[in-house]
């Protein structure tokens, strides 16, 4: 049986702008994204028909479906690892489509280069509704900031030293709500841009306080109107009373901080990127 693994880190979304376009290799968002350690572990394997799982159970997860038979054209099993929970923040969509994008790549005959692979990834998750930003965060690695209209895959990565981040998650929020909704569109893009103002300023700092990140993604999710769970925001409230800085991650009703909190997990900011597995 033909199989191969890849890795997708997790991204955390602190600031974003939807660029809309009818066409989906030149819609996007730009904003600030921070990769994790954790992430997805992607095996896929021949199979009689075409299947999904995650943690061991069968899953409908139409973003990954499309990629695998764009990509391949035969029946395959996807089978997703990851100990980051869907929907609340973590970009989990589009890393399990761009690891699994990796992996099936593999059993090619004739591979596809990997910028290629993550516009492929990139373009199934605006078709499905389910990201515009996270797949750009993940080929990279890294703490990024994404300026440039029109170019998915652009962005610019800030000096950021590796340093734990603690989360927690409380409930999820459908990305494909909010892309869908215009007058929410229109409230989160205005308080996005006064965010990308602040971000620009830091691209040429030798050195980046993840603190300052986490300060303008807080703002945002304020400006926005998405920073509205109670639980959120008792949370975030009780981080910084104790001295730390913390924020909503986007989009999901979940708190990523500087300190430990109560009930937190601990993770690491890593600049690893998506790759293949031995």
């Amino acid at each position: 049986m033909m199989s191969a693994r890849a890795f997708a880190p997790g991204n955390i979304s602190g600031v974003f702008k939807i660029i809309a376009d009818d066409d989906p290799a030149k819609m996007h968002s730009l904003g600030l994204g921070l990769t994790v350690v954790d992430g997805v572990s992607v095996v896929v394997s021949s199979a009689p028909r075409s299947t999904v799982s995650f943690n061991g159970e069968n899953v409908d997860f139409p973003t990954v479906t499309m990629l695998a038979r764009r990509l391949y054209g035969e029946p395959l099993h996807v089978e997703i690892e990851s100990r980051l929970p869907l929907s609340s923040g973590f970009g989990l969509s589009g890393a399990s489509t761009l690891a699994t994008a990796y992996a099936v790549n593999c059993l090619r005959a004739q591979p596809c280069a990997s910028e290629e692979l993550a516009m492929q990834a990139h373009i199934a998750e605006v078709e499905n509704l389910t990201g515009l930003g996270d797949v750009c965060a993940q080929y990279h690695g890294g703490c990024l900031v994404k300026l440039t209209p029109g170019v998915p895959l652009d962005a610019q990565r800030l000096a950021v030293s590796d340093q734990p981040i603690y989360f927690r998650y409380f409930a999820p929020i459908s990305t494909k709500q909010v892309l869908s909704d215009k007058r929410r569109r229109v409230q989160v893009n205005g308080a996005a841009d006064l965010a990308l103002s602040e971000l620009a300023k830091l691209t040429n700092n030798r050195q980046v306080d993840l603190g300052e990140c986490i300060r303008i993604s807080k703002q945002f999710a304020h400006d926005s109107g998405l920073l509205q769970n109670d639980q959120v925001i008792d949370t975030i409230a009780g981080i910084e009373r104790a001295g730390g800085t913390a924020s909503m991650i986007m989009l999901g009703e979940a708190v990523f901080s500087t300190i430990p909190f109560e009930g937190a997990t601990e993770t690491m900011f890593s600049v690893a990127r998506a790759r293949v597995l031995g």
